[in-house]
Formats: structure tokens, sequence, C-alpha cells
């Protein structure tokens, strides 16, 4: 009986814990998709550079304080290099990406396009890693580029978008990518994740200084939709997305919580056609399917035999 009295007290404790991780998992999801949705959204009230290189800054000196008193001492030879990935990751990606809202497209193929990391670092692997694709990584990729090509080919016909912006979010996923294979090979990954985020925040945000420089100025607009945005991508989509990422890592496997993330593109969609009104349409949601297809098939392909992975 006691056996049995145990079990039935398991099962409540068990499903609860499903809860919880699905309520994770989909704040997890909003909260990825949420920087998008405030670039989009900030970029109505201020210039953009002044946008991204507030947010880098205030979440860099948020992070600071905890750089410095948690953690190992920070070396300069540890932190030359987080400077260099924080130029790639985050200079470049950021930009990348909020430039192509910034242009006119659609916040949700943009999504889309940067969701194509397991792609780009595939591709970028064999000239920074010395490692091949495989045959598996070739069919992923093709079929994944197809897939952007379908759900991007209906916004080309009916936004009024310089082609060349479409090429900012490739480009910013491509820096990105980078980034990830360069740190993989640097002993300075090992640093704390607070530490690098800080450090990375702070070198980001003197690169954007010089672009909101030339725009026109570095000091915040007095509006009350900048202070929101900004306030928005610092809490909700650095700090809440990156807090919860790690939460979701610790709750479940890093494989889960990848497939979980190809979710963001769709949301984001929704999320710009709710808050914004930008259209849906059937060749988007189809191209948004193929596209997953190719990544999921990329994200899950073994390297070649006498390598080691090259994804992040």
């Amino acid at each position: 009986m006691s056996d049995v009295a145990a079990l039935h007290a398991r099962q409540p404790s068990r499903v609860w814990a499903v809860v919880i991780l699905i309520l994770l998992e989909a704040a997890l999801v909003i909260s990825w998709s949420a920087g998008f949705v405030g670039i989009r959204f900030a970029i109505d009230h201020a210039p953009l550079f002044l946008i991204l290189f507030w947010r880098s800054l205030v979440s860099g000196l948020l992070l600071l304080p905890f750089a410095l008193t948690i953690g190992p001492k920070i070396r300069w030879k540890d932190a030359v290099p987080q400077m260099l990935f924080g130029a790639l990751a985050m200079s470049g990606y950021l930009a990348g990406f909020a430039l192509a809202i910034s242009h006119g497209v659609p916040t949700g193929l943009v999504a889309l396009i940067t969701d194509m990391l397991p792609l780009a670092v595939a591709i970028l692997s064999w000239p920074v890693l010395g490692q091949a694709l495989t045959a598996r990584q070739w069919l992923g990729s093709f079929i994944g580029l197809t897939g952007v090509l379908i759900a991007s080919g209906w916004s080309l016909d009916v936004a009024d978008v310089p082609l060349w912006a479409y090429g900012l979010p490739v480009l910013g996923t491509l820096s990105l990518a980078l980034a990830t294979l360069l740190q993989k090979r640097s002993a300075a990954s090992a640093m704390p994740v607070h530490q690098s985020l800080a450090i990375q925040c702070l070198s980001a945000a003197a690169i954007f200084a010089l672009f909101a420089w030339h725009e026109g100025g570095v000091l915040p607009v007095l509006d009350p939709g900048f202070v929101g945005g900004i306030l928005w991508l610092v809490f909700v989509a650095t700090f809440g997305a990156w807090s919860l990422y790690y939460l979701a890592l610790k709750k479940s496997s890093p494989a889960r919580v990848t497939a979980i993330l190809y979710l963001s593109p769709p949301v984001t969609m929704i999320w710009a056609f709710v808050m914004f009104g930008e259209p849906l349409s059937l060749s988007m949601a189809f191209g948004l399917l193929v596209s997953l297809v190719g990544i999921v098939i990329v994200a899950r392909a073994r390297p070649a035999q006498g390598q080691s992975p090259a994804h992040a």
C-alpha cells in the first residue's frame, strides 16, 4: 500500500514538472522573439544605432558589477578575445538584423533568416575549423535556403524593400556564426557567461557609439517609446531570453532547447502581424516549414569521421 501511495504522490509532481517545463519553454520562445519585435517597435521612436548603442551600454553596465565581483579575476588576455567576439556576435549580428528591419524587411522573415545559424556554422566550419560538410549537412543547407527563398519571394513582390536589404540578416548571421566558431577555438571561452556577456555588450556599445554619433549623437531620446523600447530590449530580449535559455538547459536537454528555439520565427511573424500589421501569407508559412526541416537536418547531422562537432 505504501508503494501505491508513493506512486500516486509522485504522479502530480511529475505533471507539475512537465507543466513548468512547458511554461518555461513558452516564455523562452516569446522572449527570444522579443528582440526582433523590440527593434521593430523602437525604430519608430529613435535612430537605429542610437537604440543599439543604449541597449548594449545599459546591458553591459548592469552586468559589470557582477562581472567584477563574481567569478575569477578578468585578465586582459581573456578580455581582448571577448571584445572581438562582441564585435562579431553582437555588433555584426544585431546591426545585420536591425538594419534589415529598419529598411522594411518583414520582421518574421528576418527572424527566420537569423534562425539559420546552424547552417551558417556548418558552412563556415570548413574554412575556420577545417571541417568539411557531410552529405546530410549539404542536404539540410540546401533545404533550409530553399525555404528562405520561398518565404521571402512573396515579400519581394509586395513590399517596397531594396533587394540588398535581404542580405543584411544573412551577413549578421554569418558574423554570429564566425564568432561562435572562433570562440570554440579560444581558451577565453571558459570565462563565465556573465563576465563574457558584460565585455561583449560594452565592446558592442563602443562600436555602436561611433555609428550613433554619425547618425546625429549618442544622447538618449526623451520619449516614452524610446525608453520603453530600451527597457524591453535590455530586460526581456537580453537578460530575460538568456536567463531563460540557461535555465531551460538545466531543466532539459540542449537538443530540446534548440528545437524549441526554432519556434521563434513563427511566433515573431504572428507578433509582427498583431502589433504592426505586417502581412502573413501561405508562402511564408510554407517556406518557414521547409526551412525548419533543413535546420533540423543540419543541427542533428554528425560531423565527418575524425572531426569534432562544429555546432554551437
